[in-house]
């Protein structure tokens, strides 16, 4: 497929409100995801930049000190850096209240120290950032904005996040069948002591303190079923916008360089097997080839080989060139102009 001018690429995504940006890291994925919501937020149209890359970049990029909430940049443009120290902390504080709702106090300091080793636990940042992404794309949805940009993380990491949300479903299913296996058994219990306590109320209090099926618990793990109910449909609600092709793009950036070239197509297979198909492609970093000095000419040439290898591989997808600059592109103005060349 041959190369598309990249204010094409503009026009492509216009009626997909969600935008994916992903790729191997320092290829210019924080810089593409910007210049979109620049261009976007230039047209008067309102946009929602979200980063979850740990990087932390997005916000040198915009020029702006940006954090966990969203960040006015013009108008017409909000921006959010999720941190994922806070998003870790905040998530576990929610664990921590939910258990506390059921659990026997005296079981809380063992618990709390629990909890605070799981939170270097492998995976532990990766579920909590999950969640928090999967609720900035649900609330965003319905906040009335015109494009929401993603900047995320490095090739793998978004991929697992990309799936995720299918998968964190399926481990809510299957706690909430636990609860209810246990609703059960806690009725049985209930029945049963109800019957061989008749008229003895001392024994039956007593009974309510050391049975831990005992009646008054329905209440406190009905509260924690409705916590799960409320995970599963934030998933669920998530999983359907990422799986829509009507309101999701996921765009691909990468540099015409070997590894970025093999970590992209690994990409590729991975997201159509997972039903994912990816929109565009931008392969950025291009240096033009008329050049004057002996290396970046050998550099050129090599670019241009590898592009006939891309054109080949990527024939299914609208592939968009950005060329090198001679300076830095930061800034809402810049970033937009990088768009209309």
């Amino acid at each position: 497929m041959a190369l598309h001018p990249l204010h094409k690429l503009v026009e492509q995504l216009a009626t997909q409100p969600i935008i994916f940006i992903g790729g191997k890291g320092g290829v210019g994925k924080t810089t593409t995801a910007a210049a979109l919501a620049s261009y976007y937020a230039s047209q008067q149209q309102k946009t929602l930049i979200v980063s979850t890359d740990p990087a932390h970049s997005l916000g040198d990029v915009l020029n702006m000190r940006l954090k966990n909430e969203k960040t006015t940049i013009s108008p017409y443009l909000d921006a959010i850096e999720l941190n994922p120290d806070v998003i870790v902390d905040e998530h576990f504080a929610q664990v921590e209240r939910t258990i506390k709702s059921y659990a026997n106090p005296d079981m809380m300091p063992k618990i709390r120290e629990h909890l605070r080793l799981s939170k270097s636990a492998p995976g532990a940042q990766e579920a909590a950032m999950l969640e928090s992404m999967c609720h900035h794309l649900v609330e965003a949805a319905h906040a009335g904005y015109d494009h929401i940009i993603f900047d995320t993380a490095p090739t793998g990491h978004t991929l697992r996040l990309l799936v995720l949300p299918e998968m964190m479903g399926a481990w809510t299913d299957g706690l909430l069948a636990q609860q209810r296996r246990q609703a059960k058994l806690r009725s049985v219990a209930t029945h049963l002591d109800s019957h061989n306590q008749k008229g003895d109320q001392t024994d039956s209090l007593k009974n309510d303190v050391t049975n831990p099926f005992a009646a008054k618990k329905s209440d406190r793990w009905e509260q924690a079923v409705s916590v799960l109910e409320k995970r599963k449909k934030l998933f669920s609600q998530a999983g359907a916008l990422l799986h829509d092709r009507k309101q999701t793009a996921i765009v691909l950036v990468m540099t015409a360089d070997v590894l970025p070239l093999a970590e992209t197509r690994r990409a590729i297979e991975q997201l159509e097997d997972s039903k994912l198909t990816p929109a565009a492609i931008v392969i950025n970093q291009l240096i033009a080839p008329a050049q004057s000095d002996e290396f970046w000419r050998h550099r050129a040439e090599r670019q241009q080989q590898l592009m006939q290898d891309i054109e080949r591989i990527f024939t299914k997808y609208p592939l968009y060139p950005i060329y090198l600059q001679q300076t830095d592109v930061r800034g809402t103005e810049a970033l937009s102009a990088l768009l209309n060349a």
